[in-house]
């Protein structure tokens, strides 16, 4: 009796531990690098906003416009690798410091753009900063969080989109239609919302730590538990396969064509809902930012809640595909030209809530692969997505221009979103013990 009660005790003693230490790694870093990836986003996709009073301060053309938002993907596609490389084998808090001091400035300098060429080359050099950021931040969450809990963790950190766009969205329109010193609102807007990366930058390196080992704020028993967590992971996960062998994996290419397609969807949307929602609606700038916050208001809550559940049944492909559809609908339902505001912006809302697809799309390759195959990986498949970042918003604002509708622009988005969807049910499953692929 006395060696049952023995066994019992020390079982709720790990059972304890377990618990406690996976939350005090979660509450400890989920909520700095959320903050991180809100002022990631804002910097990337300010430019939405500012198109509201850039376009007709400079005269641009729907066309211009939407090569001066999409071609910030091509110079950010070349250092995906290398960033999730420098993660894995160099150091996580160092890079993060780095890259985010490099693109606050240089969001901050696309304030004072006065031509296309100079609105080009600004956005260029803000995606080569940017670039090592995201794919990073993935491998580095693979460092701390165990497979089970990972959905969540990748959850949490990019709900951040669309948080960060509702938070933005009364913000930016409101400093877009106001003058100051001189300078229109739109280059205030850049200026503004450069500033907190730049601090960030040197509070990620006082914060951060690159792993459990390194945290003095994780007792050693706790940093020993999750440090073992991790390598009895590591073991069960394919381990023959070489970075070179993952990036031609049959595995890996699909993930990158689902990625790439999700990717032309959403940042078509990140880019153009405030000019689609001003022309189709009406509304003043302040008008347009205040009911911009709902659809990413209600894509915050359906990212964390995916994610969550995804983690609870362990389960992948359902939980990404779903999303996609929904939001290709709302595209769809949006060339329908209803007049009617509420209804506008549940269609906005579906097409927000195709961010509950990123969670746990990005749980399967650091599940699926071994360290440096995933950390290798990562990088690919955001580096392959974030081409499909530039062509949606490009292909949208060319089919505008050379139509004078959105119509042919959002049918094609929409089949983009349809496609992504379809495409994640020729992934192998996801389960807990990580199965060969």
């Amino acid at each position: 009796m006395s060696i049952s009660n023995s066994s019992s005790a020390l079982a709720s003693s790990a059972g304890e531990l377990a618990a406690s230490t996976r939350r005090q790694i979660a509450v400890r870093l989920l909520p700095f690098l959320f903050l991180l990836y809100v002022a990631n986003y804002i910097d990337r996709t300010s430019v939405a906003y500012a198109a509201l009073g850039m376009t007709s301060d400079l005269g641009f053309s729907d066309r211009v416009f939407g090569l001066g938002a999409g071609i910030f993907f091509l110079s950010y596609v070349a250092l995906q690798i290398p960033g999730a490389m420098l993660v894995e084998h160099w150091s996580a808090r160092r890079l993060i410091s780095i890259v985010l001091v490099a693109w606050g400035s240089l969001t901050a300098l696309t304030g004072f753009v006065h031509t296309a060429h100079q609105l080009y080359a600004a956005r260029l050099l803000l995606g080569a900063a940017e670039a090592g950021f995201f794919p990073g931040v993935i491998v580095y969450l693979s460092h701390w969080f165990s497979r089970e809990d990972r959905g969540k963790a990748t959850g949490y950190f990019m709900s951040a989109i669309p948080l960060s766009q509702a938070l933005a969205s009364p913000v930016a329109g409101w400093i877009v239609g106001h003058s100051f010193l001189g300078l229109q609102g739109w280059r205030w807007l850049f200026i503004l919302e450069g500033a907190p990366a730049i601090i960030l930058g040197a509070v990620a390196y006082l914060v951060l730590r690159d792993r459990p080992r390194e945290a003095h704020w994780l007792a050693p028993e706790r940093q020993q538990w999750i440090e073992q967590k991790l390598e009895a992971e590591r073991l069960d996960t394919p381990q023959k396969m070489s970075v070179f062998d993952a990036l031609r994996s049959r595995i890996v290419l699909l993930l990158a064509l689902a990625a790439f397609l999700s990717y032309a969807f959403g940042y078509s949307f990140y880019f153009w809902i405030p000019t689609i929602l001003k022309r189709q609606s009406g509304l003043s700038d302040l008008g347009v930012g205040l009911v911009g916050m709902v659809p990413y208001l209600v894509a915050f809550a359906a990212m964390v809640l995916n994610g969550w559940h995804s983690d609870k049944k362990m389960e992948r492909r359902w939980h990404s595909a779903i999303p996609m559809f929904l939001a290709a609908l709302g595209a769809l339902c949006l060339t329908a030209h209803v007049r009617s505001l509420p209804v506008m912006v549940l269609f906005f809302t579906l097409i927000a809530s195709g961010n509950a697809f990123l969670p746990a799309f990005w749980a399967i390759p650091t599940s699926l692969l071994s360290r440096s195959a995933a950390a290798a990986s990562v990088g690919f498949i955001n580096a392959v997505a974030s081409v499909g970042g530039f062509v949606g918003p490009y292909l949208l604002g060319y089919l505008s221009t050379r139509s004078g509708s959105f119509d042919s622009g959002m049918l094609a988005v929409a089949a983009a979103g349809i496609a992504c969807g379809l495409l994640i049910f020729l992934v192998p499953r996801v389960s807990a013990s990580a199965p060969r692929p």
